[in-house]
């Protein structure tokens, strides 16, 4: 086999299998080999079963010489980020102060994933409970974007979406809180996924409620609707989990976008927007006319910054448990960005959590009647390109430090609408900027087409990160 089998996606895996041009045990003993020596380099995976993962490896070598695969997944290595439980893994959260006790049981989205097949090999990194949208942690350190190794991969997410781009493993789970999912996949120039809330269950309950969701990350949207094949089922362990709705994502996928409506919003209010990030993203909004689709430029339903201020509210006044959760005299081995977050989410009164409850509420509502009138909408995912790498925030263009890089995503946690992220080209740096694209409720697949549409036709290249000795 000469294909670097590192490099393929998971369908492309799952045609190799079939055809017995590749197998299972080729391709995880080249991702594994890959992880030796590319993954210190970007420190993405924080720990990675060898001797489980082979096993696992040669049980779906067997099954697809029987040609009975449990699913086009089976035989396709996948990493889980360290806030998902696996069983025999520590739920790590990527903190110093959480019990390394091994779960003694799989998150719905890992057992769905190991019921298809799929090698559950490696864990990856996060920050601090997945508190901010760069990955770097007490616990594990920096995690860095395999496009350009002194830049951040973004977050909370960021290990996953840097092992996917750089070939450790071609599909990963992650989660978004606020961007969770779809920043790193913009940074790296994935596709992912953050579903409607509900439809990918999750167990046990995020900290943050029910802004918190369980996604798929990868290079493809078809592999991604693999994955909700597996993951989007539902588990009694989720309490705001929704009824099965038998979609196929992957029939789903196909078909055109003509006669759609959508809507372009290039900004969210008045915050800073990176000049080149926004001709991407109005090209890319616009080349959505040749797929057939309506595309006018719309303007957002609810003001920004009360938006912003809203999710502020829910965010910190959530992180503040984690000051009763662990003894005082530890607090100092928090990250110091997250400790300064949960103690902001003290000073916020009860009447601020109730007004902004009610906020919330308004928000979805006005997205409602945005997606009434629209099929679609476009934004930019990010308003910044990959910045530095060990940095919680971007510098601004008056040189001071931006702390509105990630106005786009969020909304979508408080309104619990499904967004997508798909790369729409390379920064002149050479570096990936993402495009979100967001439906109404329940309208996970369409979603998922559109950036199957638009990625076929803009396809993206993947830079293969040198190999050095350890």
């Amino acid at each position: 086999m000469t294909q670097d089998l590192t490099q393929v996606s998971a369908a492309g895996l799952a045609r190799l299998y079939r055809k017995g041009k590749a197998s299972p045990v080729e391709t995880m003993k080249a991702v594994l080999a890959r992880a030796d020596k590319v993954g210190p380099r970007i420190n993405a995976l924080c720990r990675i079963d060898a001797a489980e993962s082979l096993s696992a490896a040669r049980a779906s070598e067997k099954r697809w010489k029987n040609g009975k695969p449990l699913s086009p997944l089976d035989g396709v290595p996948a990493s889980i980020k360290e806030l998902v439980r696996v069983k025999g893994w520590p739920a790590s959260m990527g903190s110093k102060l959480t019990d390394k006790t091994p779960a003694d049981a799989d998150a719905p989205a890992v057992a769905r994933l190991r019921e298809a097949g799929a090698i559950v090999f490696a864990q990856s990194t996060s920050s601090e409970y997945g508190h901010k949208g760069v990955t770097d942690s007490p616990l594990h350190s920096i995690t860095r974007n395999p496009w350009n190794i002194d830049r951040t991969p973004g977050g909370s997410s960021g290990g996953a979406g840097a092992a996917v781009a750089t070939g450790l493993g071609p599909i990963a789970i992650g989660t978004d809180g606020g961007g969770s999912v779809r920043i790193p996949s913009s940074f790296n120039g994935l596709v992912g996924l953050k579903a409607t809330f509900g439809r990918v269950p999750a167990w046990p309950p995020s900290m943050t409620g029910d802004l918190a969701n369980t996604g798929p990350m990868a290079r493809t949207a078809l592999d991604c609707a693999l994955m909700m094949n597996a993951i989007a089922r539902p588990d009694a362990r989720d309490g705001y989990g929704l009824p099965a709705d038998d979609t196929d994502y992957v029939k789903k996928l196909g078909g055109s976008l003509k006669k759609l409506k959508v809507g372009f919003v290039l900004r969210f209010g008045d915050h800073p927007l990176d000049i080149e990030v926004a001709a991407m993203v109005t090209k890319a909004a616009r080349q959505f006319a040749a797929l057939g689709c309506k595309v006018e430029e719309a303007v957002a339903p609810f003001p920004y910054p009360e938006a912003g201020r809203t999710f502020v509210i829910h965010w910190l006044t959530a992180l503040q448990r984690l000051l009763q959760l662990y003894p005082e005299e530890r607090h100092h081995e928090f990250d110091p960005n997250l400790l300064a977050g949960a103690k902001a989410g003290l000073r916020y009164s009860l009447q601020d959590v109730v007004n902004a409850q009610v906020t919330r509420r308004e928000l979805a509502i006005a997205w409602n009647l945005f997606f009434a009138k629209y099929d679609l909408l476009l934004t930019p995912t990010v308003a910044v390109k990959p910045f530095a790498a060990g940095k919680n925030l971007p510098d601004g263009p008056d040189g001071k430090t931006n702390p509105q890089w990630s106005p786009y995503t969020s909304q979508f946690n408080l309104t619990r609408h499904p967004a997508a992220t798909v790369p729409c080209g390379l920064s002149s740096e050479g570096l990936p900027v993402g495009l979100q694209i967001v439906s109404g409720h329940y309208r996970d697949a369409l979603v998922l087409r559109a950036a199957a549409r638009y990625a076929e036709a803009h396809p993206l290249k993947f830079p293969i990160l040198p190999e050095t000795d350890r």
